[in-house]
């Protein structure tokens, strides 16, 4: 609990019971997940508060969202040496036949040089196919 604790802290979050259980969640997690998928596994919890939650969350760099095409934003944990603002560098795997999304964080995205004036705000990587256990 106490590392839990001290994540949220190291980020600036107050630890509230909420913001612990969902970040002990997303620790569990090997792949992104919805805010459906947080729903459910919080069957009593209020959707704004859990929504709020990873907002916060997002907002001080605790987690990602991933835009896999579903139209249902994912949510990921950052890495502990995530300096991400809104600009998400590395690649995501959406799997068409199952249909988690996972982090693939040790291929980052190359930079992309802008024409002068303009300014990256969001890119989304994602490359579609199989997953390992879809393709047995």
């Amino acid at each position: 609990m106490e590392e839990i604790e001290n994540k949220l802290k190291s980020r600036t979050i107050k630890p509230t019971a909420m913001r612990i259980l969902v970040l002990q969640y997303l620790m569990k997690q090997e792949k992104a997940v919805s805010l459906n998928s947080i729903e459910n596994a919080f069957e009593n919890a209020d959707k704004s508060t859990l929504y709020r939650t990873l907002k916060t969350f997002e907002k001080n760099r605790l987690v990602h969202t991933v835009d896999d095409g579903t139209k249902q934003l994912k949510y990921a944990l950052c890495l502990e040496s995530c300096q991400c603002q809104s600009v998400d560098l590395h690649y995501h795997f959406h799997c068409n036949t199952c249909g988690s999304t996972f982090c693939l964080t040790d291929q980052n995205v190359p930079q992309i040089e802008l024409p002068m004036k303009f300014k990256m705000q969001q890119a989304n990587m994602v490359i579609k196919g199989l997953c390992a256990e879809c393709n047995k």
